[in-house]
């Protein structure tokens, strides 16, 4: 299959657009070259140019085109530059020269023929055409807003004229698009061959209603705007999609202006004020702009192109390139299916805008595959940007988690006019806009206040292994210097000498809770009594830890610190952070200090203790984030487990989503790991098994959970005799 995307652009293509992306400090040229399309289609359709085939006989060549760039990415600046610089010769030539000139002789002919067919005087007729002609109004080479009765009326006015073209020309379409529902509408039916059926009035003395001129009048239109306007949604937004869905997708050249590929991403200062103040910017420009004014000229009206047998076979083989694709997809995707179907239809107009410029009789290989190639970029940009509808609650969860400030359902409703005012549908749309965020690590909080709620949220760093956070000093409370460190080299601090060490970075190096700077991604835990170190080992192997002894450390007395990583760098205030710190001390299997809760709590490095590694799994913090809704799920089930202990409840939660009896087996070697005897270990399993929602038999306890305690046992008094 041929490579369209190799071709070359057509050389005007070319050349415009590299300008264009100079002056306007860009290099993403797709949003140049659909607004390039339109003003050479433009040209081509005022001239009367069409492309002659064999099997539908003379198409017009007319450009739909719709750009989309945010703010800033010159728009309006480039639109300014190709009808000052580019297009201006051919705009003033044209309506100053061209349209007149061909005007005049067209309403002769239509005076003669009047005259012959009502046998009225030649001349008398012409001044009744040219009166008509003059009261259609003046001729707007553009416009930016209409209704149907003035399209009409213009297009009566061409056909008077034999020449010109409806051109509209639309900025900030966001803003726009609903006003000019009706307009927009009328140019879907004439797209095609620049045809429209009239609408019937009645005719009165003071309401004649004009003879009707057969004929065609190519029409052309740029729409363009901010991506936030058009894609709001709300009703602009279902506009849009609803005119892409009825035709307008198979209809248009579309581009879209990346931000992120402005010319300061890739080149220096110096590179773009060269580009700005080059000479052949303005020799580049007035170059194509004496060439298109050329193209004025009375004499290449109605220039006729013509596609030979070789062209049109391979615009048939893209035709079936494109058909077949579509065939593949989907039906519910329409509208795809619209466009990508007659992509060949869009490129046979540009081709023949492309012979025009070059005054060829006849459209070559060249031209067509130029054509398609444009064409191909503008459905890749279709697919890609235009066509993926984002859902409201996508677009809700990232504008909360991008927002700065604390949201009502006031502020909500007034920024986003998609957020609805009912409380089903607007708790609905939140719902889903935080079930989002979970898998695009973005959270949203929630917190009442004098029963207004309150939302704000923030998209997460996932944390790396290579750059855990820390701050350390040899001084009590000043000089912490902080640093992002590999967790594998972690020891290198804990095993230092008189060495004072938190999980936050503060200001100025002082360690105070008013200098502690947020963020984190290491949760510490103090660990004085209640389980033996190898118990925490074996109950924490399934996650990613590492533990060292203190100073108070005996192997009767097991003393140590466990220092989890955490999935997330999160940034919580002083009451947030305790509130989290809390319940990851709640989740954990066994308890320990709760002075942990405090950000600038400092922990002392132990140089003659032991240290320990384990791989598995980061714990997830979303669980333990105050005022979110795993948060809340988190504390609900724990109320539902008040009357266990932290063992337990670890146990429970486990037990819950099956394997019980394996589950058990745990529970009960972890309490001897703990030290306990076998007669308490029976009392405690069978205690926790009658807490349980769905306990195990007490034969089943005793025939298989006490029975592997029992030899545990054994192997352990065996191991001691020996």
């Amino acid at each position: 299959m041929t490579d369209y995307l190799a071709a070359p652009h057509h050389q005007a293509m070319q050349e415009i657009v590299e300008t264009l992306c100079k002056q306007t400090q860009n290099t993403d040229t797709s949003f140049y070259q659909a607004q390039v399309a339109y003003f050479l289609g433009m040209m081509a359709a005022n001239m009367g140019v069409t492309v002659m085939t064999k099997d539908r006989g003379p198409v017009p060549v007319n450009i739909y085109t719709i750009g989309v760039a945010t703010s800033g990415f010159g728009k309006g600046h480039s639109v300014g530059i190709m009808e000052e610089q580019v297009m201006n010769g051919f705009k003033r030539r044209f309506m100053d020269d061209t349209f007149p000139y061909l005007a005049e002789q067209n309403l002769m002919k239509i005076g003669s023929r009047r005259a012959v067919r009502d046998g009225t005087d030649q001349q008398e007729e012409f001044e009744k055409a040219q009166k008509e002609f003059k009261s259609a109004g003046h001729h707007l080479y553009t416009f930016s807003e209409g209704t149907s009765p003035a399209v009409k009326q213009l297009r009566h006015k061409l056909l008077m004229a034999g020449c010109g073209a409806i051109n509209l020309q639309i900025d900030e379409i966001g803003s726009n698009l609903v006003a000019n529902t009706e307009v927009l509408n009328v140019f879907l039916e004439l797209y095609d061959q620049g045809r429209i059926k009239g609408k019937l009035i009645k005719e009165s003395a003071d309401n004649k209603r004009a003879e009707e001129i057969d004929g065609k009048t190519p029409t052309n239109m740029l729409l363009f705007g901010s991506p936030d306007r058009i894609f709001d949604g709300g009703q602009t937004e279902d506009q849009f999609y609803q005119f892409l869905e009825i035709g307008y997708a198979r209809r248009c050249i579309f581009g879209y202006g990346q931000p992120d590929r402005k010319a300061y991403y890739t080149q220096t200062p110096a590179q773009i004020y060269a580009n700005l103040t080059s000479q052949q910017n303005s020799l580049t420009l007035s170059a194509w702009n004496d060439h298109f004014e050329n193209l004025a000229d009375p004499a290449l009206f109605g220039w006729q192109i013509q596609l030979e047998d070789d062209v049109a076979i391979k615009l048939l083989t893209y035709k079936i390139h494109c058909e077949m694709l579509a065939d593949e997809m989907p039906a519910h995707r329409g509208t795809s299916k619209a466009e990508l179907s007659h992509r060949y239809f869009k490129a046979l107009k540009l081709a023949g805008a492309y012979a025009f410029i070059d005054q060829s009789p006849t459209l070559e290989e060249e031209h067509l595959f130029a054509a398609i190639r444009l064409v191909e970029e503008s459905g890749q940009v279709f697919a890609d940007k235009i066509i993926k509808r984002e859902p409201s609650y996508v677009k809700l969860a990232k504008f909360i988690s991008t927002t700065d400030q604390e949201l009502t359902h006031a502020d909500l409703n007034e920024e986003l006019p998609f957020y609805k005012m009912g409380q089903s549908a607007r708790n609905e749309m939140m719902t889903m806009a935080q079930a989002y965020g979970y898998k695009q690590h973005i959270i949203i909080k929630k917190r009442f206040i004098d029963n207004i709620e309150f939302f704000s949220g923030e998209t997460l760093k996932e944390t790396s292994l290579e750059a855990v956070r820390v701050a350390y000093s040899d001084s009590f409370a000043y000089d912490y210097g902080g640093e992002e460190v590999a967790f594998s080299d972690l020891h290198l601090l804990t095993q230092a000498e008189n060495m004072h060490w938190i999980n936050h970075w503060v200001e100025g190096g002082h360690r105070l809770e008013e200098k502690v700077v947020p963020g984190f991604n290491l949760a510490v835990i103090d660990v004085d009594d209640g389980i033996s170190l190898d118990a925490a080992h074996e109950l924490m192997k399934d996650y990613c830890f590492m533990t060292y002894t203190t100073k108070r450390h005996t192997d009767e007395d097991n003393r140590f610190r466990l220092v989890l990583p955490i999935n997330y760098t999160l940034e919580l205030d002083s009451d947030d952070y305790k509130e989290f710190m809390n319940s990851l001390m709640d989740w954990l299997p066994f308890s320990s200090d709760t002075a942990a809760n405090q950000r600038s709590k400092k922990w002392m490095s132990c140089h003659t203790g032991s240290f320990h590694y384990n791989e598995g799994e980061l714990v997830d913090a979303l669980p333990f984030i105050p005022r979110t809704n795993r948060n809340e799920e988190f504390q609900k089930a724990s109320k539902e487990l008040q009357s266990l202990d932290n063992l337990e409840r670890w146990f429970a939660e486990r037990i819950a989503s099956g394997n019980r009896n394996n589950q058990m087996i745990k529970f009960a070697l972890a309490l001897l790991d703990g030290g306990m005897g076998l007669t308490e270990i029976t009392n405690r399993v069978h205690c926790f098994n009658n807490k349980l929602k769905t306990p195990l038999s007490k034969a089943e306890i005793d025939s298989t959970v006490m029975v592997t305690v029992a030899k545990r046992c054994v192997q352990m008094e065996q191991k001691k005799a020996a």
